[in-house]
């Protein structure tokens, strides 16, 4: 698909996924030990694409997303949530001490914009906290189905952290591996015909199971072995910037 076409897909995805729904609590995650750590020494906080699955505390963190039944969940429940793209990013430089992008690189064709903005953002020394999903051979019907742009090659993304100013602390792997094909399959079929019934099943019952069964993330120093990761969440930090002439 085309840029444009993944950002309608984007759209119309989120949009009904999100007015079906309600905000999770990030404490809910596996990723909230982690986000704990780093909260005494971050109180300037923006999470892009978060959705009505936030991972940093709502209330007193900024918000950026497409879907505006996103943008009134979040800010019913105290957050600084406003409607916008995670390539032009309406704040000013050096703004935040930490920023998360959970599941939502991916989604934008564009990705060269995003990590110049995220970067852009951060504060000398600053955290990022991103996941993505890995390795292109495992494009499935519903990576398009979502609105992927893209699985990333390890080597690719490492490049692009680097490019912008940042380097990997840690990681983990992350995510739900992909199941079956063929119930892969199936569930698209039934999503894309019975909308409304799958989406209330995912909120009242596959979410709320899937939230349940998380496995602990296990953080190693650097990049961890991605042949058989289908995702990973990566623990940067923002380069000191060199002086201004």
């Amino acid at each position: 698909m085309h840029s444009r076409e993944i950002a309608q897909t984007n759209r119309r995805f989120y949009d009904n996924l999100w007015s079906a729904g309600s905000v999770e609590l990030p404490q809910r995650f596996n990723t909230w030990p982690l986000i704990s750590q780093l909260l005494p020494s971050a109180p300037a906080r923006l999470e892009a694409g978060a959705g009505l699955r936030p991972r940093l505390p709502i209330a007193g963190t900024h918000f950026v997303d497409i879907s505006p039944p996103a943008i009134m969940g979040l800010n019913a429940r105290g957050g600084i949530a406003v409607l916008g793209e995670i390539t032009a990013l309406p704040y000013g430089d050096c703004r935040f001490d930490l920023v998360a992008a959970f599941d939502v690189i991916e989604h934008v064709e564009e990705h060269h914009l995003i990590f110049r903005e995220l970067s852009r953002v951060l504060k000398d020394g600053a955290t990022l906290i991103l996941s993505v999903p890995l390795h292109p051979a495992s494009w499935t019907e519903f990576d398009e189905f979502v609105g992927h742009a893209r699985r990333y090659k390890p080597a690719e993304l490492l490049a692009l952290i680097a490019e912008h100013g940042l380097v990997v602390e840690k990681s983990a792997e992350f995510g739900m591996k992909p199941g079956n094909p063929r119930l892969v399959r199936y569930g698209l079929r039934w999503l894309k015909r019975r909308r409304t019934a799958a989406l209330w099943w995912y909120h009242r019952v596959f979410g709320p199971l899937g939230i349940l069964l998380q496995k602990r993330l296990e953080f190693a120093r650097g990049l961890i072995d991605t042949d058989r990761a289908q995702g990973i969440v990566l623990v940067c930090r923002r380069q000191p910037r060199p002086p201004a002439l």
